[in-house]
């Protein structure tokens, strides 16, 4: 992102920690794990994230059920108090981080726009 000339903010002391916040056009990005996260039965060709809950102890079912929970309610929260949130995918970072960058871009460029607008 930082090639494509966006200058962002890490370690932003916001709701829910984002890996990169955009301070002026109020955007969030967080890049999620997919095992930590909820996103890894797809990988693994589960049919749910609970049918590959079931191979794990109780611990670790309850674990990722919370950060899945807890990354609902910080996008609620977040979105609520005018922030724009974006979540990718680990794995959507791995394959085309240039897509992801590009896709960044744009709705950076587009809340500058319409923050311009409104004045």
């Amino acid at each position: 992102m930082w090639s494509l000339g966006l200058r962002y903010r890490k370690q932003y002391p916001i709701e829910g920690k984002p890996d990169f916040v955009f301070v002026t056009p109020r955007v969030a990005v967080f890049c999620d794990g997919d095992f930590w996260h909820g996103n890894n039965w797809v990988l693994r060709g589960f049919s749910s994230f609970e049918e590959e809950l079931n191979n794990y102890s109780c611990y670790w079912q309850d674990k990722l059920r919370k950060n899945v929970e807890r990354d609902k309610k910080v996008t609620e929260y977040l979105t609520c108090s005018g922030w724009l949130v974006l979540r990718f995918w680990e794995s959507e970072i791995k394959k085309d981080h240039h897509k992801i960058a590009k896709e960044v871009l744009e709705l950076v460029k587009s809340r500058k726009e319409q923050a311009i607008i409104k004045i």
